[in-house]
């Protein structure tokens, strides 16, 4: 996914950093660039064409069960969760019925107490993660965004946006935030009590990690303030002033914002002023 990101989005900016700020390589790159696809993806692109072509005759209006049904009928054997999926990395939804707030209606697990206690400030890298996720409107639906942040640097370390708020969109970035800095020891992971992080898969991978887990406080949001402030910078300074047409257009600006102005050049009154990247590395010379 992070070389088709790359490929879709070399005409906007250039390869070397896009692969320098998802931690790949240009060879790698390069080398899938000119890899021929699969017998699977030819398939996935043949069903695309017919799913499309039902899509489009419904004026936007199937959803996947629809389609999947068009598509059997059109003599091609395939299962439904496939449609689904080739739908949405296709950005292919039915039109919502209404523009609603988003409402997470996940079953809750036991919450864990609260150990962070609004103590935002850290004395080393990897000691203290806060994690939560928004949402940002496109033409197109909604777009959920989640983040991790370290608290010693209020550097985005891991981060993952999706069509859905499921286990997977807040899994998905702790993954990239534990691959990127490493297998971090002693570390106290804080979010809020939604039923993704609640979730067997998110808790399981935090237990495999040595992770420790920490919640806020039901209804209580200035337990993860550090938090609500990343996204309160993230809408004023940048989506809050944009229409997308498509949630791709969408994840290409919130990536922009994360990786080439918040970590490497947005201020911090709380750093002295400094970005997080420029603390980070001033404080491994000290």
């Amino acid at each position: 996914m992070k070389f088709a990101f790359i490929a879709k989005h070399r005409a906007v900016w250039p390869v070397a950093w896009m692969c320098a700020a998802l931690g790949v390589s240009r060879s790698g790159f390069h080398a899938w660039l000119t890899r021929q696809p699969s017998q699977r993806t030819r398939d996935d692109d043949a069903i695309l064409v017919k799913a499309r072509a039902s899509f489009v005759a419904s004026d936007r209006t199937y959803g996947a069960r629809r389609v999947w049904h068009d598509v059997l009928a059109e003599g091609v054997s395939c299962g439904l969760h496939r449609i689904e999926r080739i739908m949405r990395e296709n950005a292919l939804r039915a039109r919502p019925r209404r523009r609603g707030l988003p409402k997470d209606e996940g079953e809750r697990a036991t919450a864990s107490p609260n150990l962070l206690d609004r103590r935002f400030a850290a004395d080393a890298p990897n000691r203290k993660w806060i994690a939560d996720f928004t949402y940002i409107w496109t033409a197109e639906g909604w777009l959920y965004v989640a983040a991790v942040i370290d608290l010693f640097s209020r550097r985005v370390v891991g981060w993952s946006m999706q069509t859905s708020m499921t286990a997977q969109l807040v899994t998905d970035a702790l993954v990239m935030a534990i691959w990127r800095r490493g297998k971090p020891d002693a570390l106290l992971h804080h979010s809020d009590q939604g039923s993704q992080y609640t979730s067997e898969a998110f808790q399981r991978l935090m237990v495999d990690h040595g992770v420790t887990c920490s919640m806020s406080r039901s209804g209580n949001v200035w337990d993860n303030a550090a938090m609500e402030s990343f996204f309160s910078s993230l809408k004023t300074e940048r989506t809050a002033r944009r229409t997308y047409r498509t949630r791709d257009e969408a994840r290409a600006d919130v990536f922009d914002y994360i990786e080439r102005f918040y970590n490497p050049a947005r201020r911090h009154s709380t750093l002295g002023y400094l970005s997080p990247v420029e603390f980070e590395n001033r404080a491994q010379l000290a």
